[in-house]
């Protein structure tokens, strides 16, 4: 945990020396706490509102997701087996780091932590980041309990197959399959604070420490693969509408309000894919 910990506190400090600190010396502490926590709820709020405004192009994505995962439920079988074979072929730390990452305890730790950097230094566009990363957790984290519970899907390891379902709150943590609460954390907190950033180069390393604990929960066997492409695109969502919720809190923006999420459908030789552009 503490390599995890160091880690990202490195990522943080990496972030605050690279941005132009826009500090507020007039405004207590206090009362930016108080605001910033407002618009925490405020944020969860809006996330979990937004399929009440969607149009015809919301749906359109959402029905691009929807086959998406379908498409991973069919390679469910053989992806599990293979992730499951190499599971001992992979380093411990990384393996490690897979789990401890995608904990919501430790996650909040380092979303916290982030935030009260921006706090301590009154800079409104690190706390902004820390309000981003706190809310998407948080509106990931209880959406998943609650479809978990709902849909009561069976993990690999349980020994039951991909199509075996317990719904409606089962009590057994065997049937808690889908969505995976570690993919949505861990892709939460990587999508908020890459795009923050315009270097492909960072992005793809931030990227690509955010999809380790998504694809750790393969080669454990608590999800299949659908769990995790689904629960990537959730992320992507959740982070997108409450930085957009936030760009009207804040004056410091890093968002611009006319991008949107594009996605594609790859057709190819030997090849089939859908590709999400932001």
């Amino acid at each position: 945990m503490q390599r995890v910990f160091s880690l990202f506190l490195f990522i943080t400090v990496c972030f605050v020396q690279s941005q132009d600190l826009h500090t507020d010396m007039t405004e207590t502490r206090w009362d930016m706490f108080k605001y910033d926590i407002g618009n925490v709820f405020l944020g969860v709020g809006h996330a979990y509102s937004r399929p009440l405004h969607w149009q015809g192009e919301q749906w359109g994505d959402f029905g691009i997701t929807m086959v998406g995962t379908g498409f991973a439920y069919f390679l469910d079988d053989p992806t599990s087996r293979y992730f499951r074979d190499i599971k001992e072929d992979i380093p411990q730390v990384i393996r490690d780091y897979g789990f401890q990452y995608g904990s919501p305890s430790n996650n909040y730790m380092i979303t916290g932590a982030v935030y009260l950097a921006g706090l301590a230094i009154k800079d409104e566009k690190l706390r902004r980041t820390g309000v981003l990363l706190i809310s998407s957790a948080t509106a990931g984290g209880f959406l998943q309990q609650i479809l978990k519970s709902a849909v009561g899907r069976a993990r690999p390891l349980s020994g039951k197959t991909k199509d075996t379902f317990r719904p409606l709150w089962s009590g057994d943590k065997d049937f808690h399959s889908f969505p995976s609460g570690h993919a949505i954390l861990a892709l939460t907190n990587a999508h908020a604070i890459a795009k923050q950033f315009k270097s492909p180069w960072i992005k793809g390393g931030i990227y690509t420490l955010g999809a380790i604990p998504s694809i750790s929960r393969l080669w454990e066997g608590k999800h299949w693969l659908s769990d995790v492409v689904f629960s990537a695109v959730v992320s992507i969502f959740i982070v997108e509408s409450i930085d957009r919720y936030l760009d009207t809190k804040y004056d410091e923006k890093y968002n611009d309000n006319r991008k949107k999420i594009s996605w594609d459908l790859n057709f190819g030789p030997g090849q089939f894919g859908i590709v999400a552009r932001f």
